[in-house]
């Protein structure tokens, strides 16, 4: 496989960039790293620039599991920083620098080498990446000649050929683009526009984009050899389901893909044994009988338009319906942790958007609908925004479709349809589902999930790995599962089996059970290792005891710093380390001193700007102006470790000398924390 770094000023550029491309390609199909900025400033903004050992460690990062690496620079000293690099890695796997367009090669290349293709290939890709559009608008070479007779003559070994028709209305853009080099599989596959188009390589995207495929046009896929006539045939039912996309009737009206959102009452329900594949999300294997949710609410029904005189009234109701709501889901965040809290909180926040009421309110006044249409109609706009945008953007239209049945239900006095209550274990199955829905899962009898929407990043997926559910999204054909079949679900290979046998669920089970942990850890050979937890917090610490800890391998003191003007005092932090203590009395505790500094900046510790914060004024350093500031905490965490009985170790980051480690040793023994260490971590 090849590798790809991304080198850029801008961490932000580099980071959409990477997302772009690896939307183009399944799963791990890409290794793409990201090497971009110059840190933060004191502010803890961005900092504008490059850095050649960011680039430098990329490199060596990817040598690991990379034959080779691709390296793209966006402009300027971009170019100077990645020839650096190549001095100063330590690895010596082969590395070609581009002179490409850095998205539209980043995509070209990422895509190319998903499919197995040499480093020199990639390059090349990458470096054609702008052909199609230069062609399309007159402004570069010419597209590529269409295939002579004589190249695929009758004397070409094995040929299979196939001619299809583009039912999609976009043609071969980029994403059905990526989606066929993908299925080529590094085959030996041309695909030509019919009648007399150019052709290109199956495996190229840039060439594919140059061929200038609509939709409503022919197109021939011939491949050579046994592993042409198999791509063929897997880029042809590409063709034939419209590359998940919109097609095109013959009227040349357009219906929807059944890819992409199948009617589940025309659908044929999956045979026993059948197996759907979508995208796992969370890793396990749960096997249980399938459970569909309810229906979702209801569309309001158009009604007569309001009297003037009652508009207002009724678009005042829209807010209150609306803080009801926010805080219905605020009650439900304070019941949750982590991931969950987090994403109810956000739900929380969107239900009281206030662009979204007040168009709401806007449409009561200005047409007379009522309140629940009014609400209706804004939040699907906004959903259905979101959802043309793609990507990651397009997973929140389902948070905000969850928000509008909210306050429309809310509005007619409705109860919501939720997850399933019942005391045997069940397989949801859904087409997608909302935050609040999957949270409610943490209390219920769920196995595993199955949506037939959905990505790695919405909130279905995140909330289901928080709360270790198997979870399989994006699955065609999923709805057309019938209540009460019994699915075995694979979240880790991203499979459905529909109706298996019991030897078929005993063999999955097996293969991914897990040996109970008795609390001691050690290496295949019996030494003892003891397994330590890292922590940032009192609830962080009470999970790893949970888990089965033995300890408390780095606890980041930081967060009882963070959000504050001034520093906290001794007894506030004896009050917030003894939380973190408490879950460990009798164990060990290594703890991390103040960290303040670079992307950590605090009003109190961190005054200055400086050109370099990650190698300034930070960790142990901050003391050297303050004083106080360490030997308080230093106090406090000494008075919480008697308290809690914990055998409490103490260490100093960014310590460069001798000196410096001498002087912490001696401050921490004085405030009574005999074991002490130090982070060497500076270039020093």
């Amino acid at each position: 496989m090849i590798g790809i770094v991304a080198v850029s000023h801008s961490a932000r550029l580099a980071d959409a960039a990477r997302e772009l491309a690896l939307q183009m390609v399944p799963g791990d199909g890409a290794q793409v790293r990201v090497a971009a900025g110059a840190g933060t400033d004191a502010d803890g903004q961005p900092i504008l620039g490059t850095d050649a050992m960011l680039v430098a460690d990329a490199i060596d990062e990817l040598a690991v599991e990379c034959d080779g690496v691709l390296v793209l620079m966006d402009l300027g000293s971009a170019v100077m920083s990645a020839e650096l690099a190549l001095e100063l890695r330590a690895t010596d796997v082969p590395v070609r620098l581009v002179a490409a367009p850095f998205v539209e090669g980043l995509l070209a290349a990422a895509v190319s080498a998903s499919s197995g293709a040499a480093l020199d290939d990639v390059a090349a890709e990458a470096g054609a990446a702008l052909d199609a559009k230069a062609a399309q608008l007159g402004e570069g070479p010419a597209a590529p000649p269409a295939a002579s007779p004589e190249r695929h003559s009758a004397a070409d070994e094995a040929q299979t050929v196939r001619v299809v028709q583009v039912r999609n209305a976009l043609g071969i853009h980029a994403r059905p683009a990526a989606l066929i080099a993908e299925a080529a599989g590094g085959a030996d596959v041309r695909v030509r526009r019919l009648p007399d188009g150019p052709d290109a390589a199956a495996g190229s995207l840039s060439r594919l984009l140059t061929l200038g495929v609509r939709g409503g046009d022919e197109v021939e896929l011939r491949g050579s050899g046994d592993s042409g006539a198999a791509a063929v045939e897997r880029i042809a039912a590409l063709f034939a389901d419209g590359f998940g996309e919109e097609l095109m009737t013959d009227a040349g009206a357009w219906t929807e893909s059944r890819a992409m959102t199948p009617d589940a009452e025309d659908a044929t329900p999956p045979v026993a044994g059948a197996v759907l594949r979508g995208r796992g999300v969370s890793p396990g294997v749960a096997a249980a009988p399938v459970v569909h949710p309810a229906p979702t609410l209801a569309e309001p029904e158009p009604a007569a338009a309001l009297p003037a005189h009652a508009r207002d009234a009724e678009a005042a109701r829209i807010e209150a319906a609306a803080v009801a709501v926010a805080e219905r889901l605020n009650a439900r965040a304070g019941m949750a942790a982590g991931e969950t809290r987090a994403i109810l909180e956000a739900t929380r926040t969107l239900a009281t958007d206030p662009e979204l009421v007040a168009d709401a309110a806007a449409r009561v006044r200005a047409d007379g609908v009522s309140a629940a249409r009014a609400v209706w109609d804004a939040a699907s706009e906004q959903a259905n925004a979101f959802s043309a945008l793609g990507g990651r953007t397009a997973e929140r239209a389902t948070d905000v479709r969850d928000v509008r049945d909210r306050i429309v239900a809310e509005l007619l006095g409705l109860d919501l349809p939720g997850v399933p209550e019942q005391d045997e274990p069940f397989v949801l199955v859904a087409d997608d589902l909302a935050p609040s829905d999957t949270a409610a899962l943490e209390s219920s009898a769920c196995a595993a999930l199955v949506t037939e929407q959905g990505g790695p990043t919405s909130h279905t997926a995140i909330i289901a790995r928080a709360l270790g559910l198997p979870a399989v999204v994006a699955v065609p054909g999923a709805l057309g599962i019938p209540a009460g079949a019994t699915v075995l679900v694979d979240g880790e290979a991203g499979t459905v089996t529909v109706e298996p046998s019991a030897d078929r669920i005993a063999e999955a089970q097996a293969a991914t059970a897990v040996a109970p942990f008795d609390g001691t850890g050690r290496l295949a050979d019996g030494t003892p290792l003891p397994l330590l937890a890292n922590v940032g917090g009192a609830a962080d610490a009470r999970q790893a005891a949970q888990a089965g800890a033995q300890g408390i391998g780095l606890f980041r003191t930081e967060f009882c710093f963070l959000d504050r003007a001034t520093a906290p005092s001794v007894d506030e932090q004896v009050t917030a380390y003894r939380g973190v203590l408490a879950p460990f009395s009798g164990r060990k505790v290594i703890v991390r001193s103040l960290d303040a500094g670079s992307d950590k900046p605090l009003p109190f510790a961190n005054r200055d700007h400086e050109e370099n914060p990650a190698l300034g004024v930070r960790g142990l350093r901050v003391s050297w102006r303050d004083p106080a500031l360490l030997d308080d905490q230093l106090r406090a965490l000494a008075q919480a470790a008697t308290a809690e009985e914990a055998l409490v170790e103490v260490m100093a980051p960014m310590v460069a000398t001798v000196d410096e480690a001498r002087s912490f040793a001696d401050a921490a023994r004085a405030a009574g924390l005999e074991r002490v260490g130090v982070m060497i971590e500076t270039p020093a």
